[in-house]
């Protein structure tokens, strides 16, 4: 295929995929949900960009420049990177899937949606807090050149995190092993790179090397550089592509499946065989399995860092970050996709239409039971002085009353089905909606928390919580009952959607 070949096809995928976002139904149908975005985006464009002129102005302070106060901080922009593109950021692999009738090479359209993933806007998020602090710090010494050095090198950075991120998400596709990967990269960085060191550690004082490379153009560090990210462009491509033809080629197996009853959850009702469902539906169906056990392992790491490490005893902020998601993070990775599941048989569900409220309540109570695990591990740093129990079932009832309350809004407007034995990622596949309202379930909490402990005492702050939670959690019938009634007033339209996505 020549060049001119090359171009005029990639522009013309790249205009499909852009149409395609185009005319999804929430974009066009709600235009205020786009105005809210639009504004939530640019609140935390402002907000960072405020951010790198307060840091720039601490970091004047020290004796070290600015500059190099950042890039030694990198492995923890890299970190919060990797983490933040969940629910962001597709894999190519699962794009290809429209296009596997027509007469063009999977190669070139790995290679079209990889170049795409690394032109994204996204990557250039993060240039927000750095911008500023590269522009009043870097030109005085290196001049222009260094600054656009400085911008160049993190941007290939971050598109190095989102191949590094793309791989992963696949790997954990065919493995949940690998979920827990980088976890443990990133961890044993941080803890042995910046622990137990009087001075600057010797990961800091790297970074910075290599942070001053990348603002004086040295060959060798941005030789380094495109070599990874050539490299893992490649892994990428060979893997998304078995993972391709492995979802073609595949064959379904039939297997015997060793029922388990739960019958002590027969008291309960329709509920009770909801919540039956619910459990089988985490223990066989790979979708839904591997979120859940995502979320299981997130709350079992923040809560076992909490209990087993005196790191974050001394910060207020990652005190309440950790209690605050020890509880939300499970509830966050599960219900964004809440009757998701349930589109693979809508129909046949809405023949009962009054069964819908059973399944709500059998997910709520789901959830809530789960929250029972990282509350035993909080009894640890709770005996030992380090959290009051007041925080410690604050933060529980807040995220059962007020975080779940939001997430569960969700089961109004979603209308794509999870298809429960798919190999490939649909993580790209989220609607405005989702992101909005997973972004307000993951933030609200923490800014209500800063902000009452700011204003008051952090145990008075608990307490505040503590009773917002338990009146939220006991008013849950009320709210469940009128997500009901909202999702009944739109079912023909999620009906649509639901029979639509299960051919995608």
């Amino acid at each position: 295929m020549d060049f001119k070949k090359t171009k005029l096809l990639y522009g013309l995928i790249a205009k499909n995929q852009s149409l395609s976002k185009k005319r999804h139904p929430m974009f066009e149908k709600s235009t205020f949900m786009k105005f809210f975005i639009y504004i939530f985006m640019a609140f935390w464009a402002v907000y960072l960009f405020f951010l790198g002129i307060a840091l720039y102005a601490g970091f004047e302070e020290s004796s070290r420049e600015p500059y190099d106060m950042i890039n030694g901080g990198m492995i923890f922009l890299l970190a919060l990177d990797f983490y933040l593109r969940f629910g962001m950021q597709e894999t190519p692999a699962q794009e290809i899937r429209p296009y596997k009738l027509l007469p063009i090479p999977q190669k070139f359209l790995l290679n079209v949606f990889l170049v795409r993933m690394a032109l994204r806007p996204y990557n250039l998020f993060w240039h927000f807090l750095l911008v500023p602090i590269g522009f009043l710090s870097i030109p005085r010494f290196f001049g222009i050149s260094g600054f656009v050095g400085f911008f160049v090198g993190w941007w290939l950075v971050f598109v190095v995190n989102s191949y590094w991120y793309l791989l992963w998400r696949t790997l954990v596709n065919k493995h949940v092993m690998f979920v827990s990967i980088p976890t443990v990269v990133y961890a044993a960085l941080i803890y042995f790179g910046f622990f137990h060191f009087d001075g600057p550690s010797w990961l800091a004082k790297a970074s910075m090397i290599f942070g001053q490379g990348l603002i004086g153009w040295n060959l060798l560090c941005y030789g380094a550089l495109v070599l990874l990210l050539v490299l893992l462009f490649y892994v990428n491509r060979v893997i998304q592509a078995r993972s391709v033809y492995a979802e073609l080629a595949k064959e379904e197996k039939v297997s015997k499946v060793k029922s388990i009853r739960f019958g002590f959850l027969d008291r309960f009702g329709e509920v009770g065989e909801y919540m039956k469902l619910e459990i089988k539906s985490a223990l066989r169906n790979s979708v839904v399995r591997k979120q859940f056990l995502m979320g299981i392992f997130y709350m079992l790491l923040l809560s076992a860092m909490f209990a087993f490490s005196d790191v974050y005893d001394s910060s207020p902020f990652w005190k309440v970050f950790i209690c605050v998601y020890s509880f939300s993070c499970l509830g966050v990775m599960t219900l964004t996709n809440v009757m998701c599941s349930e589109g693979n048989y809508i129909d046949g569900l809405m023949s009962r239409k009054e069964s819908v409220l059973s399944i709500l309540r059998a997910k709520y109570y789901f959830n809530v039971i789960m929250m029972v695990i990282p509350l035993i591990f909080m009894m640890m740093p709770v005996s030992e002085g380090k959290v009051s129990a007041v925080m410690v079932f604050g933060c529980l009832f807040f995220s059962a009353g007020v975080v779940f309350a939001c997430l569960f809004q969700l089961a109004v407007y979603n209308n794509n089905t999870i298809h429960l034995n798919e190999k490939l990622t649909r993580s790209g596949r989220g609607t405005r909606m989702q992101m909005l309202i997973s972004m307000v379930s993951m933030f609200a909490p923490m800014l209500v928390m800063m902000v009452l402990i700011n204003l008051f005492s952090e145990q008075t702050a608990s307490l505040v919580l503590l009773l917002i939670g338990v009146a939220g959690t006991l008013l849950h019938p009320l709210w469940l009952r009128n997500i009901y009634k909202r999702f009944m007033k739109r079912r023909y339209e999620n009906m649509a959607g639901f029979r639509e996505s299960r051919n995608v």
